[in-house]
């Protein structure tokens, strides 16, 4: 089958396979691990994206993903994406942001974190995962948003060429957002391909304030079974 390398400044997020278009228009495939805090953990936090084509509200998973995570959420505290666009989208694969004005200039960044795509979690349709360059551990601030089960972005070892991306949230309101963002008119700008004619901008990122009673996960009691349904995605 041929593959398409894709590229976005020097991030990227994997090699699309033609031809798998349409993969993410039914119901999305289901996690294979937990998604749920620790008994005794705080509840998973919520951020709010806030862009020029509707509000996409996005849960973090700290438990699975805890680099990535507290990656993602630093840069939502210190108001870095604040302004940023969406700056590469294609239509049943993904929509990518975090790193891009939209004069489409790079924002100067932090250092680069290790890649935990080996925590079980999948690039199912509405997981957020880390972008990055060809070097597994070189994620920074730019992640994507899965339109599709992308089954070809998860890992498969810790080769260079089968490390994956790192799965570390997924959204849990907005998805309409998120497809209709992927929708939108596209084309090259200077080198960059796939980028939206008319910007579409992150006007705000914010951490959501915890729900009154879910500031802990409580444990269960003594003799209570702990099986529980693996959490699948919410739209």
């Amino acid at each position: 089958m041929t593959r398409l390398s894709l590229f976005s400044t020097t991030l990227f997020v994997g090699t699309l396979m033609l031809g798998i278009s349409g993969c993410g228009a039914s119901e999305p495939g289901k996690q294979t691990v937990s998604t749920a805090p620790a008994a005794g953990q705080p509840a998973n936090p919520r951020v709010l994206i806030e862009t020029t084509k509707g509000n996409i509200t996005v849960e973090v998973i700290p438990g699975q993903a805890p680099q990535s995570a507290g990656n993602f959420l630093n840069y939502v505290k210190t108001g870095f994406y604040d302004g940023l666009v969406f700056h590469r989208v294609i239509p049943n694969f993904m929509i990518q942001g975090g790193g891009m004005t939209p004069d489409m200039e790079e924002k100067p960044k932090n250092a680069p974190i290790q890649n935990e795509a080996d925590n079980g979690l999948k690039n199912l349709r509405g997981t957020l995962a880390m972008a990055r360059t060809g070097e597994p551990h070189s994620a920074s601030s730019q992640f994507f948003i899965n339109v599709a089960d992308n089954a070809f972005l998860n890992h498969r070892g810790k080769s260079f060429e089968g490390w994956g991306y790192a799965v570390f949230g997924q959204v849990v309101d907005g998805m309409d957002v998120v497809d209709a963002i992927a929708a939108v008119p596209r084309g090259n700008r200077g080198p960059h391909g796939d980028v939206p004619v008319e910007p579409v901008v992150m006007l705000h990122v914010s951490v959501l304030p915890q729900p009154a009673g879910s500031d802990t996960v409580r444990p269960e009691p003594s003799g209570v079974a702990h099986d529980r349904p693996v959490e699948g995605l919410k739209q």
